[in-house]
């Protein structure tokens, strides 16, 4: 009886806190992420703490990780610029959720495409469709007008 109260304990945690990473290659030509941008992979963060007395046990879960810690630093891995369709979700740890820190469970999770930026195919492109006019010479400066005297008025 003893050992399967160890067991148990030992595997809860083991269980408690976990954070994983999952990514998918995506085909260009399958995908569409808008123009000028090239999918590279589906990137899904996921982390989780068990919470035993309002202690977390092994450690706190936020957004923080599981985006910046884990889904971008996943992306720059794989040699992506950039996520687009960014999605995050966390379990909210003020309000009645604070009881669920008694016994029970809090979990973070981000999703996104991360994608490679093209080079512009016009880099002039912002200038619009006429071209720039040509720099203009130094012209001289405009003559004084001679004014009038006092009895000429």
């Amino acid at each position: 009886m003893r050992n399967a109260w160890w067991i148990t304990l030992a595997l809860a945690a083991g269980l408690a806190g976990c954070a994983t990473v999952s990514t998918v290659r995506l085909q260009p030509e399958n995908v569409d992420v808008g123009p000028g941008m090239r999918p590279i992979a589906a990137i899904q963060a996921n982390a989780t703490t068990a919470y035993l007395l309002f202690i977390p046990i092994p450690g706190n879960v936020d957004l923080d990780r599981v985006v910046n810690r884990m889904l971008i630093v996943t992306a720059k891995t794989m040699g992506a610029d950039k996520i687009v369709d960014l999605h995050f979700d966390v379990t909210p740890s003020g309000g009645v959720w604070t009881l669920r820190k008694l016994l029970g469970w809090r979990s973070a999770e981000a999703k996104g495409i991360a994608v490679q930026v093209d080079a512009p195919a016009d880099p002039t492109a912002d200038q619009g469709p006429e071209p720039a006019p040509a720099p203009a010479a130094a012209a001289p400066a405009p003559a004084s007008t001679p004014q009038a005297s006092p009895t000429e008025r």
